[in-house]
């Protein structure tokens, strides 16, 4: 698949970023599966940081019993079509921090040329802005994201909620899964890095996938790297087993060399956390997974 390359003027001088928590943090609710958010080798720029919470072993394994008695129950489930996007733009109190209406536009470009191959298009059928300081840097299991989300969250299980701030601490963004939705709907939605939206000036996390990557989780897959060489990993046979996350591009990189039928890394793929740039994939067992998923969760 060719990535849809989306040329936006830098907006970037109006986007704050400090490196700053929200208020009402909770630090015992918060489970991270990112990597050392430290500076890289040679560049100035932040690392990918993800910080959505994954299930545990023993939901993964609930999870995966779930969706194969659904598919065997309903095997004509196989959802093609437009999934309807709310946009939430998080301002500082003075209003600063906006992304610009093209910021948007490209940013749901971007997400059509990446989920085509999986039968799903994105149309942004709603945005508001809200100015509030807390809720601008606010970081997952906050109290402060609780309030945003319990505030603004639009529409049902099929509506993604994209909140866009400035959340500092690293991070470009974090997700809910398929299967968080019936427990706690109100918190079912992405939150993204305003900065790297195409054109926000995060480089080299600043061409629009960082919402690729996020929206991946909420349609129901893991990380490429998911359980290092070992174990079930992602869950999707045909995405090589990867032991640590990679960064940046490094083509020909096998990390789990020896283990049978592992292959070199996936880097290239939307799940790991190599730069916008050297990501242009999902494999067709990640869209098989994603059909599942969302036919067995989010009733697509």
């Amino acid at each position: 698949m060719s990535k849809l390359k989306v040329l936006v003027s830098a907006t970037a001088a109006a986007l704050l970023i400090p490196i700053a928590a929200c208020s009402g943090d909770d630090p015992d609710s918060v489970i991270s599966d990112q990597e050392d958010p430290g500076i890289q080798e040679g560049s100035t720029s932040v690392n990918r940081g993800c910080a959505s919470v994954e299930p545990g072993d023993a939901e993964k394994i609930v999870i995966e019993t779930q969706v194969a008695e659904f598919m065997v129950m309903h095997p004509e489930r196989a959802y093609a079509g437009t999934i309807p996007v709310h946009v939430h733009v998080i301002t500082n109190s003075a209003g600063q921090g906006a992304p610009s209406n093209q910021m948007l536009s490209a940013q749901i470009s971007v997400l059509n040329a990446a989920y085509s191959a999986s039968g799903y298009s994105f149309s942004q059928v709603s945005v508001d802005t809200t100015a509030n300081d807390a809720w601008y840097t606010c970081q997952p299991g906050t109290t402060a994201e609780r309030d945003m989300k319990n505030a603004l969250r639009q529409g049902g299980a099929g509506d993604l909620n994209m909140y866009y701030n400035n959340m500092g601490g690293g991070l470009l963004g974090w997700a809910t899964f398929p299967s968080d939705y019936a427990r706690n709907p109100s918190m079912d939605g992405v939150v993204i890095l305003t900065a790297s939206l195409p054109g926000g000036g995060a480089a080299p996390y600043d061409e629009g996938d960082t919402a690729t990557h996020e929206v991946g989780h909420w349609t129901g897959l893991y990380h490429t790297f998911q359980g290092g060489c070992h174990g079930n990993g992602d869950y999707v046979s045909d995405t090589p087993a990867e032991k640590s996350a990679a960064f940046g591009c490094p083509t020909g990189r096998d990390s789990c060399a020896g283990k049978s039928g592992a292959g070199l890394d996936p880097i290239q793929n939307f799940m790991d956390y190599t730069d916008d740039a050297c990501m242009d994939r999902f494999s067709a067992g990640q869209r098989s997974r994603q059909a599942s998923l969302m036919a067995t969760y989010r009733n697509l």
